[in-house]
């Protein structure tokens, strides 16, 4: 399925992985709708779209938020005409041993990567059901399979994210022809690591970057393949880490 003239909305598009995502879509002529909370990344964003005559949308927003993801899904609807489907890609990875008790860094995961889910699909969700179609893809984690020392609350919250997207699946896809992805990346080249404040964990993530991670594009390429299926296909889960991974 051609994605042309597809309206898709996407979280976290100011950096990483939103960001490769919008380029990816834009060249391949979908109109994208950028959220992000940093507005001059994203005007930045839009405008190197724009040079390579792609079509995008800036929308600030938090997705912790519900009224700022509703008004996103309206501005889009009222620029486009429409809304094809959501990339629920935002997310927070401030790593620490539990026995830290950095409750503050728990609650923001808590709130962005599960919230912020939760937040998008309930405001795209009448679109698609109108649309008697559509997509929405959810970036889990690896981490959803297993955990890894620090990553108890992120680890959970990913974990969340994958059984969420199992959900929408069976309640969506056969009732609507919504289909649903949990994109589940290993380690990537982005600067999600950049919050954490644990400092031995830190040093645990330095080492395991020593290895060929991949590229936030390779993430985008796994989302355009979800996207371009057939309707009758529906993407589950990719679980894409680098070769070098254990």
């Amino acid at each position: 399925m051609k994605i042309d003239n597809k309206v898709i909305i996407i979280t976290g598009a100011s950096s990483g992985i939103g960001k490769a995502t919008a380029h990816k879509l834009a060249e391949n002529g979908a109109k994208v709708a950028l959220m992000a909370r940093s507005e001059d990344d994203l005007n930045d964003l839009k405008t190197e779209i724009e040079k390579n005559n792609g079509k995008a949308l800036v929308v600030v927003g938090d997705v912790t938020k519900s009224e700022d993801f509703e008004s996103v899904v309206s501005k889009t609807k009222e620029e486009f005409g429409a809304v094809n489907g959501l990339i629920n890609n935002a997310g927070l990875m401030p790593l620490s041993f539990v026995e830290k008790l950095k409750t503050d860094e728990w609650n923001k995961m808590v709130d962005v990567n599960i919230k912020g889910v939760l937040n998008g699909v309930a405001a795209v969700l009448p679109e698609l059901k109108a649309n008697k179609g559509g997509n929405i893809i959810n970036i889990s984690s690896m981490a959803a399979h297993r955990y890894f020392p620090g990553g108890a609350v992120y680890c959970a919250t990913k974990a969340a994210v994958k059984m969420f997207s199992e959900g929408l699946r069976q309640e969506l896809a056969p009732k609507y022809g919504i289909n649903i992805t949990s994109i589940e990346p290993g380690a990537v080249a982005t600067n999600l690591t950049s919050t954490i404040t644990d400092e031995d964990v830190k040093e645990q993530m330095e080492k395991m970057f020593e290895m060929e991670a991949l590229e936030a594009e390779d993430i985008a390429n796994a989302i355009y393949y979800a996207l371009t299926q057939p309707n009758r296909v529906n993407i589950n889960d990719v679980y894409i880490v680098p070769s070098e991974q254990q």
